[in-house]
């Protein structure tokens, strides 16, 4: 058997799996360039490594359940009020995240928060935090749906404790029931002080006593809860999907206009 093959068979063995596809490369170029044992083994395993590094980024985008993939650099922070860059930036380091600490995205619909959300919770799996996003009405669903089923305690541990961060995107757009309220009541409690939370609101909060079946004992736990150790964002502005629609019938305005046919002398 070749040399290439042989090294080949061990890096599937060794589950090498980048190495495998570029080591008779890295050793064409060795041979070119006099590389010491020392250098091609470093070159190697870096190779190997960048390669583990970027299948991770991407089983762990898989893996969060993202509607769309939104970047901050894609973000404007030129047409929302209340969104500080430097603040953003200083987040998207994911210091946050270590420190188990929430962030909450206050403002009304098409501000920009579930960008934001999106955004952050993507640049965390670029740090290789695996991180979920999933709206409040589908996480209620889901629990409610396990505790039927009797699987409740193993849908906390794999879904709302497992990531590292977990992203509740639009609460406040539907009232809760009491055993709704309870359940979340429960990710935030058995989140607290253990993992991350970034949740998205089009409501203040002092009216979210209204989401949570205006029940103010479980509504100040939760805030009580998710306001500790937390960044919170008020956006102001208008929305950007209106903005966009706003250009758009401005770029499209000639389509509805026309000139009257003149009518012909008889």
């Amino acid at each position: 058997m070749a040399i290439n093959e042989q090294i080949e068979t061990l890096c599937k063995e060794l589950q090498l799996s980048t190495l495998a596809k570029t080591h008779h490369e890295l050793s064409n170029t060795a041979a070119k360039e006099g590389w010491k044992y020392s250098e091609y083994l470093y070159e190697a395993l870096k190779s190997e490594s960048e390669g583990k590094a970027e299948r991770s980024k991407s089983t762990l985008t898989k893996m969060a359940g993202f509607p769309t993939i939104k970047t901050l650099d894609a973000f404007d922070f030129d047409f929302t009020v209340g969104v500080n860059r430097r603040q953003i930036e200083e987040l998207s380091t994911m210091e946050f995240v270590k420190k188990k600490e929430n962030i909450i995205l206050l403002g009304q619909s098409g501000v920009g928060k579930t960008h934001l959300a999106i955004a952050l919770a993507y640049q965390a799996v670029q740090h290789r935090i695996k991180a979920r996003f999933i709206t409040a009405a589908d996480l209620i669903m889901q629990m409610s749906q396990a505790k039927k089923e009797k699987r409740y305690d193993a849908f906390i541990r794999q879904a709302v404790m497992a990531p590292a961060l977990l992203v509740i995107d639009e609460i406040g757009y539907f009232p809760m029931s009491k055993e709704d309220a309870h359940h979340f009541f429960q990710v935030i409690s058995r989140r607290y002080e253990r993992g991350s939370v970034i949740v998205t609101s089009n409501l203040v909060f002092s009216q979210w006593s209204g989401i949570f079946a205006n029940d103010k004992v479980v509504t100040t736990a939760i805030l009580d809860r998710l306001l500790h150790h937390s960044h919170v964002i008020n956006i102001l502005g208008d929305s950007y999907r209106l903005k966009e629609k706003k250009e758009e019938a401005m770029n499209d305005s000639d389509l509805y206009t026309f000139e009257p046919k003149k009518r012909k002398n008889k």
